[in-house]
């Protein structure tokens, strides 16, 4: 995928021709030459009129990312056939997701033009035939697929036949379209299936007035601008990111110019912009918005060219300062160059480089990252402070499909590993720092609470993960229904606080033997000897159920390199060896004990 990445990097795209070129040069070269262990993904978009641009477009920005797609186009206009069949070339296709884009107009019908020739209580009829219509069509969908579910709400309308007197009536023409939007939302907001796509926001953000080229519509009843497509199509890699596993963890934040106006060595702390005036609000506001980042799971770093001294005196002393040292999971302030800082900010934290994205406001910094390296995101600051906010809220690689409470303390849990870090230091071996961590692990079987993190932990861990099997909330839940599955979480806690869920296990399991399908553990407790504890456990209910043999895999992956000797190191010996993947086996009749300096709680 890398010379794919850099054909895409290298080729200067204006418009969609120049999207359908590229799209035709990289199927060309594809036909010559597969990517190996590419990450994939299958989209399907079924739209209620042409949808001319998407197909070329959304295969370029998957690509872009490192994600080679597989796309399916729907019929035109034939999204309810499609969905109402079983047998339907969009159930064969398998999607991973399927984008769902009925337009207001294709919705309204006649009452697009005409909606006051039925009354007030038609109209409310209309709306709950519409809405039991599209719920109907949700559900055949998650009848026959597990496909994540991307539906459009509608462009709210900006004309009324009543003009001025339309917010007069009982249940009016746009009020209509809006309750419908509304009731999409409330239905399918704790579904974790199903995502809607704000749509009249997308439009009112482009402009309503400009959203359609009316030529067009009606020469080929394309309701989207061609010119905007990328801008949609970028909107929806917001979901696919996620899907494939290729958000971003953390923000590596430059200090002078960036976090604060001038420069801390020769401004000093009084000197800086930073408050609520006119020069400092962009850098004050720009926190404000990086710490709430920080509250939903973003991890943030530094990488300033600085005296350590000067710049902490900012945070300790600067009243305006939101952002406070516990905020950092890494502070690399020191006069080495960037590119070495960056990469000891990812050992660190123990997480690979490109989960990184660098913001500095020099131009010559983001360059020499880019260059050495083009795996971490670089952003493009722009040299007007009053638009940092605006391009930080840009970003769209923080998405998750689901915020756990895990995620929400993620940031408390760095600081607590940074004192970790330093009480290791402190230690005089690897023994006793690991005795005096008084770790505590807690092993649940997996329920309707921990579900949607075990669910993301396989879909987010990289380093200690035998096998990198990605798995969706549904299939987790299928798991824990069936009974030939052992599927179980992993909560650690120590004297310095709560990891929260950092492990996971899925185990098949026969009479005679069970089969280890997934095994990991978070970056954050990798060292401490928890994966010994797990596997005990799984030992242990294996031999209750009489079995004689654990079997467990490892596929190797760019990334799962800490993972590869732990079978072996652990009693388990090679079986065989079939296209990189191992298979491993451990005789049940041997004993093996959990670390005696791991207290184990055990929830069923």
């Amino acid at each position: 995928m890398e010379r794919i990445k850099e054909m895409i990097s290298s080729r200067k795209i204006e418009g969609i021709a120049d999207y359908i070129n590229l799209y035709k040069d990289i199927g060309q070269k594809l036909e010559k030459e597969q990517p190996k262990n590419a990450k994939t993904i299958k989209i399907a978009v079924l739209s209620s009129f042409t949808t001319k641009g998407i197909k070329e477009i959304l295969f370029i920005k998957c690509c872009e990312i490192g994600c080679l797609p597989e796309l399916h186009i729907g019929e035109y206009n034939q999204y309810s056939q499609e969905i109402l069949d079983k047998n339907s070339s969009l159930y064969k296709f398998k999607p991973n997701l399927v984008i769902i884009f009925i337009d207001a107009m294709a919705i309204l019908g006649e009452q697009y033009f005409s909606p006051y020739q039925i009354s007030d209580k038609d109209r409310k009829e209309w709306h709950d035939e519409k809405l039991k219509e599209i719920i109907s069509l949700i559900k055949k969908i998650k009848e026959n697929s597990s496909a994540k579910i991307l539906l459009h709400n509608f462009q709210v309308p900006l004309h009324s036949p009543l003009g001025i007197l339309e917010n007069k009536q009982k249940f009016g023409f746009i009020e209509s379209v809006e309750a419908l939007n509304a009731n999409l939302r409330d239905t399918f907001k704790n579904d974790t299936q199903v995502f809607v796509f704000d749509y009249d926001s997308f439009s009112s953000r482009i402009g309503k007035e400009s959203i359609m080229d009316c030529k067009m519509y009606y020469l080929g009843d394309i309701k989207l601008d061609w010119q905007h497509v990328p801008e949609l199509c970028k909107e929806y890699m917001a979901y696919i990111k996620p899907m494939a596993s290729m958000a971003r963890k953390c923000i590596v934040l430059d200090l002078d110019n960036t976090l604060w106006g001038g420069i801390i060595g020769e401004d000093g702390v009084e000197g800086i912009k930073l408050g609520p005036e006119p020069e400092g609000k962009p850098f004050l506001e720009f926190q404000k918005y990086l710490l709430s980042l920080f509250d939903r799971g973003v991890i943030l770093a530094i990488n300033s060219k600085n005296n350590m001294d000067e710049a902490l005196a900012v945070f300790q002393k600067h009243p305006y300062m939101i952002l406070k040292e516990e905020n950092f999971a890494a502070m690399q302030i020191n006069w080495n160059d960037k590119i070495s800082n960056m990469k000891a900010i990812a050992e660190e934290i123990n997480i690979g480089t490109d989960s990184l994205v660098f913001i500095d406001d020099d131009k010559l910094s983001r360059e020499m990252i880019r260059k050495a390296m083009p795996e971490v995101l670089v952003v493009d600051l722009p040299d007007d402070p009053s638009l940092y906010l605006k391009t930080l809220i840009g970003i769209n690689d923080f998405n998750t499909l689901q915020i756990t409470a895990e995620d929400r303390e993620k940031g408390k849990m760095y600081a607590e590993h940074r004192k970790r870090k330093e009480f290791q230091k402190a230690a005089t071996d690897i023994t006793e720092y690991l005795e005096g961590l008084g770790s505590v692990v807690t092993i649940e079987k997996a329920n309707s609470f921990n579900n949607q993190r075990i669910s993301q932990l396989t879909q987010k861990t990289n380093q200690f993960n035998m096998t990198a099997r990605r798995y969706m909330n549904e299939d987790i839940r299928q798991f824990s229904k069936n009974d030939k599955f052992l599927v179980v979480s992993v909560r650690v806690e120590d004297k310095f606080g709560d990891n929260g869920i950092t492990g996971a296990a899925i185990v098949e399991k026969s009479s005679s033997q069970w089969r280890i399908d997934t095994f990991l553990l978070s970056c954050r407790v990798i060292g401490r000897r928890i994966e010994e504890s797990l596997l005990a456990y799984i030992v242990k209910e294996a031999k209750k159920a009489k079995a004689k043999t654990l079997i467990g895999e490892f596929l190797p992956t760019k990334k799962n390199i800490p993972a590869k000797g732990f079978y072996k190191n652990n009693g388990f010996r090679l079986m065989k060896t079939d296209n990189e993947k191992e298979e491993w086996a451990y005789d049940l009749g041997k004993e093996y004990a959990s670390p005696g300096f791991i207290k184990v709680i055990v929830k069923h």
